[in-house]
């Protein structure tokens, strides 16, 4: 069979799985399983029989709608790759724009009163935007916490080495002896309702932590909890920025309305309502 045929194949396969993008998902795995580059598969790939046995057991997993990055072992983020697996939420695309405003934000404090800027990373994760954070801006302090166990063993391995002062804990009573001193916090939340269930895509739904989804009728009970966080944490004048659902783009912001000023939501790559940033004032 040519690589161009266990390509179609492996796309119909994904297809019949109603997995989202089935071409691009068949061509990463077989870019995975050969090392050979996407642009260069249908050209210079040769897939022995050991290669197929895998990638045929690599497809039927990404059928049965496993994540693409838990099959791989890895999600790229911004300028970092990251190590996931099952246990740990999936950094999504749309993070980037909400990890960009915070480094953004801390480079905003380095610049204008030369000194690190501190940023505080909420419901960590991965620790994707931490490892974000020090990556573009290695003057930054960051400290992270992350609740999930399961989580919190991804996020050990992915800040190893890199000064994230990392916890696991809830975010609720997170970093006390950082009361007020705090420049940037982000987080991306759990913000779906209870009730949504049925909505959400199979690869989250079965796939991501529990707690990394799910939160209240309204989906915005954590969002609560970060709203008093981030007024504990943050100096006069810092910023907080949070991400929340596409349909939260009017009672998220409302979340911070009645205290803070520069009250904004902002828009993700698809012109949809996708994370609140607020000041201290």
């Amino acid at each position: 069979m040519s690589t161009r045929r266990l390509l179609e194949d492996a796309a119909a396969r994904l297809e019949e799985g109603g997995v989202g993008s089935p071409r691009h998902d068949a061509e990463v795995l077989l870019s995975h399983v050969t090392g050979t580059p996407r642009a260069l598969l249908t050209l210079t790939a040769r897939v022995d029989d050991v290669q197929r046995r895998t990638y045929l057991e690599m497809i039927d997993a990404r059928a049965r709608r496993v994540p693409l990055q838990h099959i791989t072992g890895s999600a790229g983020f911004r300028y970092v790759d990251l190590e996931v697996g099952p246990g740990v939420f999936v950094p999504r695309p749309e993070t980037e724009l909400l990890a960009g405003w915070a480094i953004d934000a801390a480079r905003a404090v380095l610049t204008g009163e030369d000194r690190p800027p501190v940023v505080v990373e909420l419901c960590a994760g991965s620790g994707a935007i931490s490892l974000s954070m020090v990556h573009e801006l290695p003057e930054s302090r960051v400290h992270a916490v992350e609740l999930d166990e399961g989580a919190f063993a991804w996020a050990l391995r992915n800040l190893d080495g890199t000064g994230v002062d990392l916890r696991r804990g809830d975010m609720g009573d997170a970093f006390p002896e950082l009361d007020g001193t705090v420049d940037v916090v982000v987080v991306n939340p759990p913000y779906i309702p209870l009730d949504a269930w049925e909505s959400v895509a199979p690869e989250a739904r079965d796939h991501d932590p529990q707690l990394a989804l799910w939160s209240g009728d309204d989906g915005l009970d954590a969002m609560r909890v970060v709203e008093q966080v981030a007024w504990r944490l943050l100096r006069s004048g810092g910023v907080v920025g949070a991400e929340h659902a596409d349909a939260q783009g009017e009672s998220a912001p409302a979340v911070f309305t009645p205290r803070w000023a520069e009250v904004r939501d902002h828009l993700d790559l698809a012109d949809r309502p996708r994370f609140v940033t607020a000041r201290r004032p």
